[in-house]
Parts: C-alpha cells; sequence; structure tokens
C-alpha cells in the first residue's frame, strides 16, 4: 500500500474505495490530481467539513495536486443528499457571496507555495450555466438508467419516506458525475473524495468517466464522523461550529476543541491536526486535560494562527480562574442607551448571542448557571445597572465554559 493510503487509513478517514489496489498502483508511480465539491448553501463551512480539508491536506503532503470545486452551478440545484425536504433556492448573488468566501476560508488550510501541489480552484458554474439541454440529454444522459438512480440512498430515503423529490435535485447527480468527468477532461483529475454519503453519486462520475472516455478514474469515501455524544460534527446546542471568525471567534473555536468528549480526543487528534500518528499514539496515558489543550491549540492554530490560539488558551484560563475580567476573552459592545433602557438580563444574554431563547436563559437562571463577574445570578428580571461595570467592562458567563466579556460604548 502507498504511504498516502496508508496514512489516510491510520487517521481515520477511509471509508470506500473503487478498485483500491489499483489506486495505490497509480499513487505509487505518479502524482495524480483529486478532487472535492464544496457546495456554497451558506457564507460559511463548519467543522462538519473539516474532514474533507484534512483530505486535502494530506494530497498535498504527499506531492499531489488538490483541486478544490466550488459548487456555484450545483448550489443552484441541492444536492438531496441526507436531505428530507428540497433546499431553499439561493439567489444568484448570495451563491456568488458564499463562493469568495467559502474559497478564502479554504486558503487558509492549503499550502500555496509549491507550484506542485498548490491547489486548483475551480467553480463548475463555469462549465453548467451554458449546458444545451438536447445536447446534454444526447451526450451524458443516455449512460444513466431510471432504475439504477432509484436504488441510490440519496434518492431511495426520500420515497421511502415518501417525501417529494423534486425533479431538479433529482438531477443532482448527473451533474455531480458530469463535474468529474469535465475535471478528468480539463485537469487529467483522476480521483474524487467525498462523505460516505456521496459513495452513489462519486461512482456514478466513475462509470461516466470509463463509458464517456474509457479511462479509468476513482472514488474514495470518508466516514460520517460523530460525536460520543451522538450529535453530528458540527453541530452543537448553541449552533454550529463555524470556519468563518465572523461568525464565530477564534475563542469559541478553541472552546469547542478544549471541550470535546475524553473518548474524543485521541481520535480528532489523528483526523484533525497534523501531529505524527506515532507521536499521538504516545499521548494515549497523558492527562486528559493536557491532550484537549493540546488538539485545541492545534486545530485553532490550523486555523486562526498560533497567535489566536494561545490568546484563547490565556483567556481561558482567566475565565475560569476568576480574578479578572479577561483581557483575551471575546467580547461585544452595547450602547449607554441600553442601559438607560433598562436591559434585562435575559436581554442581554440574548445581545450576548451565547444563547437565543427566552426560556432556555430562565431555565439557567434557576439553576444558577448564570454569572455577572462571576456571581450567580437568581433573578430572572434582573436590570443591569452602571454599578455591574468594572472599568467599563462586565463579564457574562453562562454555564462553566461559555464566557465573554460586555464592554460599554
Amino acid at each position: 500500500m502507498d504511504k498516502f493510503l496508508k496514512e489516510f487509513k491510520d487517521r481515520g478517514y477511509f471509508y470506500q474505495c473503487t478498485n483500491e489496489n489499483e489506486l495505490s498502483k497509480l499513487i505509487n508511480k505518479e502524482k495524480i490530481k483529486g478532487y472535492i465539491g464544496f457546495d456554497c448553501t451558506a457564507e460559511s463551512l463548519h467543522v462538519g467539513s473539516l474532514l474533507q480539508i484534512m483530505c486535502l491536506r494530506l494530497l498535498q503532503k504527499y506531492g499531489h495536486r488538490p483541486i478544490v470545486l466550488l459548487g456555484g452551478g450545483t448550489t443552484r440545484i441541492g444536492d438531496p443528499s441526507g436531505k428530507d425536504k428540497t433546499r431553499r433556492i439561493l439567489t444568484e448573488k448570495e451563491i456568488d457571496k458564499n463562493t469568495k468566501n467559502i474559497e478564502k476560508i479554504l486558503k487558509k488550510f492549503l499550502k500555496n507555495k509549491d507550484p506542485k501541489t498548490k491547489p486548483i480552484f475551480v467553480n463548475n458554474y463555469s462549465w453548467l450555466k451554458n449546458l444545451n439541454y438536447i445536447s446534454f440529454l444526447r451526450e451524458i444522459g443516455k449512460h444513466f438508467t431510471i432504475n439504477k438512480m432509484l436504488t441510490f440512498e440519496s434518492v431511495k430515503a426520500r420515497l421511502d419516506r415518501e417525501q417529494s423529490l423534486s425533479y431538479m435535485e433529482f438531477n443532482y447527480m448527473i451533474l455531480q458525475a458530469y463535474d468529474f468527468l469535465e475535471l478528468n477532461k480539463k485537469e487529467n483529475c483522476s480521483l474524487q473524495i467525498g462523505g460516505s454519503d456521496q459513495w452513489g453519486n462519486i461512482i456514478n462520475g466513475t462509470e461516466l468517466i470509463k463509458r464517456y472516455s474509457a479511462k479509468q478514474a476513482y472514488g474514495l469515501t470518508t466516514p460520517l464522523i460523530t460525536l460520543s455524544s451522538g450529535a453530528k460534527m458540527g453541530k452543537t446546542e448553541s449552533g454550529a461550529i463555524w470556519l468563518d471568525e465572523k461568525l464565530l471567534s477564534s475563542y469559541d473555536y478553541w472552546q469547542f476543541w478544549r471541550n470535546i468528549d475524553d473518548r474524543d480526543v485521541i481520535k480528532f487528534l489523528k483526523m484533525f491536526t497534523d501531529l505524527d500518528i506515532e507521536e499521538i499514539d504516545k499521548m494515549k496515558d497523558e492527562d486528559i486535560n493536557k491532550l484537549k489543550i493540546k488538539l485545541a491549540n492545534e486545530t485553532t492554530t490550523m486555523l486562526h494562527g498560533l497567535k489566536a490560539a494561545k490568546s484563547s488558551e490565556q483567556a481561558a484560563k482567566e475565565a475560569f480562574s476568576g480574578t479578572s475580567l479577561g483581557s483575551n476573552l471575546p467580547s461585544i459592545k452595547i450602547k449607554k442607551t441600553d442601559i438607560e433602557n433598562k436591559i434585562s438580563i435575559i436581554d442581554l444574554v440574548i445581545l450576548s448571542k451565547l444563547e437565543n431563547s427566552k426560556s432556555e436563559i430562565r431555565r439557567l437562571i434557576k439553576g444558577n448557571a448564570i454569572k455577572l463577574n462571576d456571581e450567580i445570578i437568581s433573578q430572572e428580571n434582573l436590570i443591569i445597572s452602571y454599578e455591574l461595570f468594572r472599568q467599563n467592562y462586565l463579564k457574562l458567563s453562562v454555564g462553566k465554559k461559555r464566557h465573554l466579556k460586555i464592554e460599554l460604548s
């Protein structure tokens, strides 16, 4: 087995592969191009996409060249995989904005200096927008059978649940297969990597390439990652763990990794850091809290930089020490007019975005889980006054792990 596939497996990335032996032989003798597609349905990716990004980094590590396909075209259709209803159709402006922002995020993770491994960014809208429907049906559509398309999990699950599947969405798998064909023709791309839910779509692509041009292409999928709690990777009770600092601060990102379940720490060190596998294996018996900090620092450095990681670690120490307001804590500003208008503790928490449900905030207050300046708040109708501020600052804590500095402006 070649080194790339071996590490791919050792890190827990491997789920399924088409013609694994042939792919291994190919990678052993030459450098290839492999692609992963990202639909642009939101302004940012979240950590649910991080495993795919790590696969692109691993391709670069072994001298292969990653292709990032931004789905400016397929986003206009919507992937039915894992969905129980049709996605909202975004405007052209929204899709363009999302596409540009996601590209910026991905560039933070991928290395750009070596021209041989520098990522290639493509937008499938460039070839999908001008397709002639009749020509497409004659040249591409003839290679697909409805019988087989109905057996794919993304379609079958929706139909089994008697949930509607639009003709538009039904076409998605053909367009994704066509993307692979286009990249194979334009960039000599021979590998597509995706999540396990993309297996059917990837198989369609490899088979289309074989029928259309008699070339051999390969598919590789990663497992669905869930937290030990059973929650889906990327989603928490307080919302998605975004990869864009405008949507989630570097401190909150650091805290997500710091608070990972003990059972997930070693697994996630392998999956989401560049630390050597042998080095991680030697850490198994170390203090679990030190390992969590290591995980948080490594992942935050990768996305936000070393300074942000160290600042977040220091902020966490200050927040838990209770000795200061914490100069490194994330902060928001509120206007003095808010105080004059008698803002309540419930409204303050909502303004802070640490919680967005008034009933949940009331429940937290009853459970002594909300603090101001490390003092427990027991009155849900408490009005915030100037006296609570120390040198223009107020520390708000929700539970043991979420802290914020409120600044008067």
